[in-house]
């Protein structure tokens, strides 16, 4: 079942099954990284519109309906080939709803096929490019492969860093000390 949250979460189902046959023929078709940088796009202009979120995510609208809607914005933006291809089936087979964790599946088959591991940080401010090269460093080391950072600043945090590899998970923030300081006098008295 997919998952919501993380980006590293498992995605099955129709997702995966859709993200899983995408990629095996982008890498056939050596095309795997002109379809993530249409995906890149096609999930930018989601981002940014409700109305495009409202298109994929609404069931009111017929299949007819969304394929129209998506070929005209895939046509406007310049999203083309297996990408475009794959998103207007998605439309026409009403599984829109499901491209979001589709990209997010696709992403991640190209991770795993590139050796890269995905690596989550919160901070509790914007880090230097020094730090940032620092932490991707140190990443790179612990996980023994090439990584991809995704960078979350979290003020609720107040200092310190939340590290997500995987399954591991460390965290280092001040929040977490401070609790485990208020847990510890709780328990005193």
């Amino acid at each position: 079942m997919a998952q919501n949250g993380s980006e590293g979460a498992l995605v099955s189902g129709v997702a995966g099954r859709y993200a899983l046959a995408l990629f095996e023929l982008a890498r056939d078709e050596k095309q795997v990284d002109d379809v993530s940088q249409n995906l890149d796009r096609f999930e930018s202009l989601y981002n940014e519109s409700d109305d495009l979120r409202r298109l994929v995510k609404s069931p009111a609208y017929t299949a007819e309906q969304q394929a129209a809607a998506i070929e005209a914005i895939l046509a406007k933006a310049g999203i083309g080939g297996l990408a475009a291809n794959f998103i207007k089936l998605a439309a026409s087979n009403r599984r829109l709803f499901a491209l979001p964790d589709m990209i997010r599946g696709y992403r991640e088959k190209v991770r795993e096929s590139k050796g890269i591991v995905r690596a989550e940080v919160r901070v509790a401010e914007k880090p230097s490019e020094t730090l940032v090269k620092e932490i991707e460093q140190t990443l790179r080391e612990v996980a023994g492969s090439e990584i991809e950072l995704d960078l979350k600043v979290d003020p609720s945090l107040i200092g310190g860093l939340v590290v997500k590899i995987g399954s591991r998970m460390v965290d280092a923030s001040l929040r977490t000390k401070l609790n485990g300081i208020r847990l510890a006098m709780h328990a005193a008295h």
